[in-house]
């Protein structure tokens, strides 16, 4: 087994410091890649997709539950398959309280080709709340590139798709795939992939953290059961 190289405290903090150097350089260069997100151009939906929830009969628009932005996760689940994905059951299972993101006017839902007779168990047995949504005989999924057709055959990928409304009017701002989930669960993670972004003054360009008429981000944070949903 490889381990690190034992040292004395003042070699680690020496150590510790020059790696601090290029962690923030990380983290400056981020928040201008996230900026560079937020500055894509959006496309207008104009497809009529009819999922199943909880509440029967949903469109895109239903989905938002009346916010300004929606964070879809493109779940693998298969119409044949008795179970969701094993390493898109072990992403679902970080998301953490969905009243962060609903403070900043943004919905969570995932979606999944199988029909809701199938996940309804399923999500009970994980003992999960998110809303979760079939698409099963909409063409969503592979519209969003989540389910692609290889050699004849419809492959599943994990993916994360985000829309940003505009009263009746839903645009589709961005989505990433696969390996482009990695380090992605957190509420900032997550309102980082979307138009609006954290909400935040320091943030570019400027003018998103006023979009929904609130105080930045970090001034709305509260603990998850004092927030008026």
């Amino acid at each position: 087994m490889s381990l690190p190289e034992v040292v004395s405290r003042a070699q680690w903090r020496a150590a510790r410091e020059e790696l601090l150097v290029r962690e923030k350089a990380a983290t400056r260069a981020r928040d201008a890649l996230n900026a560079e997100r937020r500055r894509l151009p959006m496309v207008e939906i104009e497809e009529e997709y009819l999922f199943e929830g909880g509440d029967g009969k949903a469109t895109l628009l239903d989905l938002f539950e009346g916010r300004s932005q929606l964070v879809v996760y493109h779940f693998m689940f298969a119409p044949e398959w008795d179970a969701g994905c094993r390493s898109c059951s072990a992403f679902l299972d970080q998301i953490g309280h969905l009243a962060h993101l609903k403070a900043r006017g943004t919905t969570f839902a995932a979606v999944s080709r199988a029909p809701y007779t199938k996940i309804l168990p399923f999500k009970a047995r994980m003992g999960w709340t998110v809303p979760w949504y079939s698409s099963y005989g909409d063409d969503f999924n592979r519209d969003f590139e989540a389910t692609l057709v290889h050699e004849g055959e419809l492959v599943e990928r994990p993916g994360i798709s985000c829309f940003l409304r505009e009263r009746d009017r839903v645009f589709h701002t961005y989505s990433t795939y696969e390996r482009g989930l990695d380090g992605l669960g957190s509420t900032t993670s997550l309102l980082d992939l979307t138009a609006l972004g954290r909400q935040e003054e320091w943030e570019k360009p400027e003018g998103r953290a006023s979009a929904l008429g609130a105080p930045a981000g970090s001034e709305r944070v509260r603990y998850h059961d004092e927030y008026e949903d």
